[in-house]
C-alpha cells in the first residue's frame, strides 16, 4: 500500500508516517519545500505550492488513498488577515487535491482527512456524537464547516470520503500541551474561567493510529477523534501540575484577561464540547490512552 499524506512533517504528520512504516505502508507526501523533495523508496517528498495551484502531479504515483492534515495553525493571534490563511490554508489545499485527482489519471480509493471538533457548539451540557448536526456559530465552527464541504467534493470523484474530527492533542512535542505545561513549570499555572468547561482530548499515537484505523479499514463517513473520556478544564489544569510535580497556587484565570492577551483566539481555552468516542470505539479501535493520567505519564 502507499498513500500520500499532505502536512506529513506536522505533529501529527509525523507520528503517522512513523507507524506506516513500522506497517509496510510506503508514504508519498507533499512539501512547500524544494530542499524537501526526496526519491527515497518508501518516503518520497514531492513539491507543491497551493496558494500558486502548483502541484506535482508525479504525487499520485501507485498511491491509494490521500491523508490530508495540512492546515495553517488555529494557536496564533487571529488577526483578520490571518483567519483568511486559517480558511483559505484547508480550502485551498483541497480544491489543489481534487483538480489534481480530477485531471489526472490516478487509483485513488479513499481520502482520510482531518477536522476538529470545533464544528459543535460550546455547551457544558451537551454530549456531541457525530450525528449531531448543529454547527458552531464561533469562527472555527465556520471553517469547519467549510473544509468538510470543501473534502466532500472528493466523493463525486467516485473517491470515499472520511472525516476524523480531532480534540486537544496531547503530545509534548508540539500542540497545546507544552504551552499548557510552560506556565505550571514555572509555578504559574491556573485553570481558564470557570473551569468546568469541557476539554475532548486525544494522546497523538491514538490518533495516528486511528487515522491508520479509518484507512486500512476503508471507513466511510465522519469519526470523532477523541479519547472515551474527557475532562474539564480544571480537571485537566491539575492533572498536568500533578504529573509535572508542581503546585496550583494561582486563582483562575478570568475570561477578560486571556481576551486581552490573545484576543478573539481565547476562545480555543474557554468553549466546551464534550465529545463522545463511541462510534470509533464501536469500529473496532482500541485506545491505548483511555484516561487522562495515563496519556500525560507517556510525554512527561
Amino acid at each position: 500500500m502507499r498513500i500520500l499524506i499532505t502536512g506529513a512533517t506536522g505533529l501529527i504528520g509525523s507520528e503517522i508516517v512513523k507507524q506506516c512504516h513500522e506497517n509496510n505502508i510506503a508514504v508519498n507526501y507533499l512539501t512547500t519545500s524544494q530542499s524537501k523533495v526526496s526519491n527515497s523508496e518508501n518516503y518520497k517528498g514531492f513539491y507543491w505550492n497551493p496558494s500558486n495551484n502548483q502541484i506535482d502531479k508525479d504525487c499520485l504515483d501507485e498511491v491509494d488513498a490521500i491523508i490530508h492534515l495540512v492546515g495553517a495553525s488555529i494557536s496564533k493571534r487571529w488577526t483578520e488577515a490571518y483567519k483568511k490563511t486559517i480558511l483559505l490554508s484547508r480550502i485551498k489545499t483541497s480544491q489543489l487535491l481534487f483538480d489534481t485527482l480530477k485531471n489526472t489519471p490516478n487509483q485513488v480509493k479513499q481520502i482520510v482527512s482531518a477536522s476538529a471538533i470545533g464544528v459543535y457548539p460550546n455547551s457544558l451540557t451537551n454530549y456531541y456524537t457525530e450525528d449531531t448536526t448543529e454547527v458552531s456559530s464561533s469562527f472555527l465552527g465556520q471553517v469547519v464547516e467549510q473544509w468538510e464541504q470543501a473534502v466532500d467534493a472528493f466523493s463525486t470523484l467516485n473517491i470515499m470520503v472520511s472525516k476524523i474530527r480531532i480534540g486537544l492533542v496531547l503530545s509534548s512535542k508540539g500542540g497545546a500541551l507544552p504551552e499548557m505545561a510552560k506556565p505550571i513549570k514555572f509555578g504559574m499555572g491556573a485553570a481558564f474561567g470557570s473551569g468546568k468547561q469541557w476539554q475532548s482530548w486525544i494522546h497523538v499515537t491514538d490518533l495516528a493510529n486511528l487515522f491508520l484505523h479509518v484507512l486500512t479499514n476503508r471507513l466511510e463517513g465522519v469519526y470523532n477523534g477523541v479519547a472515551p473520556n474527557p475532562e474539564t478544564n480544571s480537571y485537566l489544569t491539575k492533572a498536568i501540575a500533578k504529573q509535572l510535580k508542581r503546585p496550583l497556587l494561582l486563582p483562575n484565570i478570568p475570561e477578560f484577561v486571556m481576551n486581552l492577551i490573545l484576543g478573539e483566539m481565547h476562545i480555543l481555552l474557554f468553549e466546551s464540547q464534550r465529545v463522545s468516542s463511541q462510534k470509533t470505539e464501536d469500529s473496532g479501535f482500541n485506545f491505548s490512552h483511555y484516561n487522562l493520567h495515563s496519556a500525560l505519564q507517556a510525554e512527561y
